[in-house]
Parts: C-alpha cells; sequence; structure tokens
C-alpha cells in the first residue's frame, strides 16, 4: 500500500515538471497557444503567472467573441483582453494575429493596440476584421511600421498619411476587402521593392492598377481583370486570377503577349471569367507561338465545356505547356450542349500528346458529353499518367453515376499504369 507522502509526491509532481522546463520550451508551447488560453496559463503557478507577458508571437482569435452562456458585451471582453495585454506584456512583439468579427467595431481599442505594435518592433501583422458597418480605417501609426516583412489586413479602409511611400522591408502584402484607391496601390506596390508574395481580393477598384514588382514570386489575384495590369513581375512563379464580375462584353487581349512575360511560372490557375477574357482577342491559335516549359501545375475553376471559346483557349494553353505534370479542371456545366465537342475530339490532337502529365483531377462531373469527351481525350494523350480522379456533381444520382462508371471504363488507355478512380 502506499504511503501517504508517496500519494502528496504523485499529486506535485506534474506541477514540479511544469515548473522545471526550460524557458525556451515553455515559450514555444505558449506560442501555439491562442492568446486567451496562453494568458489563462497564468493559474498553473506563480512562475507561470506571467510567462506570456514575454511572448514575442500572439495571435488572439476573437471571432467566436459572442456568447450565449453570459451578458457581457463583446466589446467589453475585447476591450479587457487588449487592456491586459498593452499593461502586461514586456520586450518586442514580432508577430500578432488578430481575428475579431462583431457587429460593434471597437476602433480605439484597436488604434490602441496598433500604436502599441509600432513601438514594440512588429514585424508579420495579420488584422482580419468584419462587421456589418463601414470598414475599419486604420490609424496613422500604421504607417510608421517600418520593420514590417507581412502584413495581412481585412476588411480595413487604408488612407496613409501624405509622407508614406511603403514598407521597404515588406516581402509579402495581402489585402481583402479593403478599401483603398488605385493610385495608393500601385504606388505602395512599387514601392515595396522586396515584395515577393502579393495577394488582392478587391472588387471596387475604380482605375487600373498597374503590378510593377520586380521580386514578386506569387500573385494572387480576385476582382475584376480589367483593374490590374501585369505590368512587370519577370520572376513570378505561382499566378491565380479570378474574375468576381460577370463578364459583359468583349474586352481586347492578346494571349500570346499575356503569357510571354511570365517566363518562370510554374503555377497557374485560371477560372471562366480570365478564359473568356483572353479569348476576346479574336481567332484563338491552336497552341501560343512559345512553350512555357516551367509550367507543372494548371488549375482551371469555374470550366464551363458548353462554351467553345473557353475551350478552345483552354485547349491552346494545355498544348503550350509541355513539361504540365498536375492538371485539375472544375467543372461547371450549364446543360448538354456540344459546341466544343469537336474540339475535344482525339483526332484533333494528332499533333500534340501530353508526355509529362501524371496526375488529373475532375470535379462536379455530370456525366455530359463534353465531360465524358475530355476524359477520353486526356486518358487517350498522356502515356505517363499515373492517377485520374474524377468527382461527381454531388445532386448526381445513383443511376447516373452508374452510368459514368460505365463510360469511364470503355475509354483506351495511353499509359499502362494510369488507376482511375471515380468517387461514387
Amino acid at each position: 500500500m502506499s504511503t501517504r507522502g508517496e500519494k502528496r509526491d504523485c499529486q506535485t509532481a506534474p506541477l514540479d515538471i511544469l515548473c522545471s522546463l526550460p524557458e525556451n520550451v515553455v515559450d514555444d508551447i505558449l506560442m501555439r497557444l491562442p492568446l486567451r488560453d496562453a494568458m489563462q496559463t497564468s493559474i498553473l503557478s506563480k512562475k507561470w503567472r506571467y510567462n506570456w507577458c514575454r511572448l514575442p508571437e500572439l495571435t488572439l482569435d476573437l471571432t467566436n467573441l459572442i456568447s450565449t452562456k453570459d451578458s457581457i458585451p463583446p466589446m467589453f471582453k475585447f476591450t479587457n483582453i487588449i487592456y491586459h495585454l498593452l499593461t502586461l506584456h514586456t520586450g518586442p512583439i514580432t508577430k500578432f494575429d488578430l481575428s475579431f468579427s462583431s457587429n460593434l467595431m471597437p476602433c480605439p481599442t484597436i488604434d490602441n493596440l496598433i500604436y502599441f505594435l509600432s513601438r514594440n518592433g512588429i514585424q508579420h501583422l495579420v488584422l482580419k476584421l468584419s462587421s456589418r458597418g463601414d470598414p475599419y480605417k486604420l490609424p496613422t501609426s500604421l504607417f510608421t511600421c517600418f520593420q514590417l516583412r507581412r502584413l495581412t489586413l481585412q476588411y480595413c479602409s487604408i488612407i496613409p498619411p501624405p509622407a508614406f511611400k511603403g514598407f521597404d522591408q515588406l516581402i509579402s502584402l495581402e489585402l481583402r476587402r479593403a478599401t483603398i484607391t488605385s493610385k495608393f496601390l500601385e504606388s505602395l506596390i512599387s514601392h515595396c521593392v522586396l515584395l515577393e508574395q502579393l495577394v488582392l481580393d478587391i472588387s471596387n477598384l475604380s482605375g487600373v492598377v498597374e503590378i510593377n514588382a520586380p521580386r514578386l514570386r506569387c500573385f494572387k489575384f480576385a476582382g475584376e481583370i480589367s483593374s490590374i495590369y501585369l505590368k512587370y513581375i519577370p520572376l513570378v512563379t505561382e499566378l491565380s486570377l479570378a474574375d468576381m464580375e460577370c463578364y459583359e462584353g468583349p474586352r481586347i487581349c492578346d494571349i500570346a503577349k499575356f503569357f510571354e512575360s511570365f517566363p518562370a511560372l510554374e503555377h497557374l490557375r485560371l477560372n471562366h471569367g480570365i478564359l473568356m477574357y483572353l479569348a476576346a482577342g479574336g481567332d484563338l491559335p491552336i497552341r501560343l507561338p512559345f512553350d512555357l516549359n516551367c509550367i507543372k501545375c494548371l488549375c482551371l475553376a469555374d470550366f464551363y465545356l458548353d462554351e467553345l471559346d473557353v475551350v478552345s483557349c483552354a485547349l491552346c494553353l494545355i498544348r503550350s505547356f509541355p513539361f504540365l505534370r498536375y492538371l485539375e479542371i472544375q467543372v461547371d456545366d450549364l446543360n448538354d450542349d456540344i459546341p466544343a465537342l469537336e474540339c475535344l475530339e482525339v483526332e484533333a490532337f494528332s499533333d500534340a500528346t501530353f508526355n509529362n502529365l501524371r496526375e488529373v483531377q475532375l470535379t462536379s462531373i455530370i456525366g455530359s458529353k463534353p465531360e465524358m469527351q475530355l476524359i477520353k481525350l486526356l486518358l487517350a494523350k498522356s502515356p505517363m499518367l499515373v492517377r485520374m480522379l474524377v468527382e461527381p456533381y454531388l445532386e448526381v444520382d445513383d443511376a447516373d453515376k452508374l452510368k459514368i462508371s460505365d463510360v469511364l471504363n470503355s475509354f483506351r488507355h495511353a499509359s499502362p499504369e494510369v488507376e482511375v478512380v471515380y468517387t461514387c
């Protein structure tokens, strides 16, 4: 039988272990916790009471601050948490990640927080805000954070002081649902001379923004394609373009001139609106006058197989990417019309073979003729294909799924190693 002293030792052992952990281990544990949880570790022991106060990286997620269990207003909770942070934290804060959603946006509190961060060496700042009211207007103190390396802003109004030009240390900029003028956005990008990653999810730009970023590696844009002009991004390896607005009439674009600006491009994602924009310049060539040998991954989203121009544009690109290894197509058929069927015939590709294609993924398949013809083409012209994943549209019934499976099994495979997976 164990003695009373042995029981006491067992009860105090876990606490002793916590107290004896090295500071770097404690800091690593706390930085992996949300800020509210890190603060609550203060109750573990006297030694842990202020451990969170020296953390250089803090994450505060208050998107679910409203609770049905109490009547404390979310703004009061938020203000109380920020007050403790501002009064108790010591040392630099190099990274701060704030997510906050409420009908009441406590702007003065966030202003104080940003001022505090601007004086404590902030290098990585994430503000993901949302509200039913007006966007949060950033304080002037943000534009004094000259050590910033990464900046993410959501639902913010960006109005800089007149003397501000840019963040000369910034390597990553992400703006989502932000309110910003085209003139300042263009100036900001061009003055961030070290910028390597740029994400823009903005639909209300007036005028055209020239993207001039000689060191840019990754550019993701969701908005009206006519709002941007990719002037100089020679090192970009990842490009994602999504047109959020409805396509309205022709917009002149030379598809060859468009792609000759991206010699280092490896990953490309386009949606239906962008393909229509690229196809609007007139007669599409069967292939580009040059090959883009670096492209390894192509994703086509909201891809309408019943529109001839869109399909012809996509096939032109696929023909021009001889080292393509991964192809993903998110199909969005409107009906079973077949204007694009002829250009999807295997015989139409007698001059092309996808010799490096290893994996294909097709989603939202309903079993239309253009869809089946596209799958047949890819299987027949891809001798090195390893895997093709075909996912049906959610509303396809079991009988139609069985028909699709039977058709898939009837197609000839150029690759003896290919595995066709139909997730019915």
